[in-house]
């Protein structure tokens, strides 16, 4: 899904929620959860996005309309220090893309 596809998508609400993933690296991936499941957003050549900021997303789609967005965090535990014996969920932290306060 591109950014103008996210918009029309975004504004005849079917949009349930963006995931900002942040990735090893230090970059993000945005994610768009709708009622069919997860859609990466693509540039033009179908790569994903990659962000360097919550700032950076937070223009991206200074536009749009609001939509509730949470940043999600994997646990490195489990790549750092090997497999645990139950999962761990991932940190899920709601974010406003209407400012950075």
């Amino acid at each position: 899904m591109n950014l103008n596809a996210l918009a029309q998508h975004v504004d005849a609400g079917e949009i349930e929620e963006l995931e900002v993933l942040s990735l090893e690296g230090g970059f993000y991936v945005l994610r768009a959860i709708t009622a069919t499941g997860p859609v990466t957003l693509s540039d033009a050549q179908g790569q994903p996005v990659r962000l360097r900021s919550t700032t950076e997303l937070r223009d991206l789609l200074a536009d749009m309309a609001e939509v509730p967005c949470v940043l999600v965090q994997q646990s490195v535990h489990d790549e750092m220090c090997g497999q645990r014996d139950f999962p761990i969920a991932p940190l899920r932290v709601p974010i406003t893309l209407a400012s950075q306060w």
